[in-house]
């Protein structure tokens, strides 16, 4: 049997090899390896126009919409705060078309991180700038583990269970969920750190990421669906 073949999001940035600067399409191993582990064809996707974001979706299988920067409050009408990274809105552009694309194919999308604020601003939601202005801490932005609860219902918790431990400092977070889309996992103090998308074969995104480590119940429901 053929493996399915999973587009994953990339950065498209200055990089140095031997004595050249050049601009390069870049992707952290971990991505790539979890999906070969899981039984997927990985195939990075540079962000260089979204006028090929119809092509890619119609060869897809699937689609990991992977971490990175922070995505440029311009694509949620919002104002960007000077605390976050510079944006990269080439980026930005191609992957909510990206995403879009995705959604209307029903093609299995697995949104990580970054690719969780990406996917809930490609359905009309919007993010929350700097989380520990909203909360008065910064208790997400640190190195320690916490728990977060997840609805046993969902595509989310039937793959990991009614809890999960995660490390993932963020300063971002969702505010306003996108249209179609659940909140599915929580922190404590009820930052959304999970979503769903429904109707949608599966249309997950986590706030963490699952492709570290060896914990790959996420990435072996996702890539049962793009089977």
């Amino acid at each position: 049997m053929s493996r399915p073949l999973i587009g994953i999001t990339a950065y498209y940035e200055a990089a140095r090899w031997g004595d050249w600067v050049r601009e390069a399409v870049l992707s952290p191993p971990s991505y790539a390896k979890a999906v070969l582990r899981a039984g997927g064809a990985p195939v990075v996707l540079p962000p260089v126009s979204s006028y090929a974001v119809e092509d890619y979706v119609r060869g897809l299988s699937g689609l990991v919409l992977a971490g990175g920067v922070e995505v440029g409050a311009d694509a949620y009408n919002g104002e960007q705060d000077a605390r976050v990274p510079e944006p990269q809105p080439n980026r930005d552009r191609f992957e909510l078309a990206l995403a879009r694309a995705a959604v209307r194919a029903d093609v299995p999308i697995l949104a990580i991180d970054r690719g969780m604020h990406v996917l809930n601003i490609a359905q009309g939601g919007s993010l929350i700038p700097w989380l520990p202005d909203s909360l008065d801490s910064d208790r997400h932005a640190g190195p320690g583990a916490h728990t977060i609860q997840v609805s046993v219902t969902s595509t989310l918790g039937k793959a990991v269970g009614d809890r999960v431990e995660v490390v993932e400092p963020h300063h971002q977070s969702v505010h306003r969920l996108g249209t179609g889309l659940l909140a599915v996992a929580w922190a404590e103090d009820q930052i959304v750190e999970g979503v769903e998308l429904q109707g949608h074969r599966f249309g997950v995104g986590v706030q963490w990421h699952p492709e570290r480590g060896g914990d790959t119940r996420i990435f072996d429901a996702f890539m049962e669906a793009a089977r």
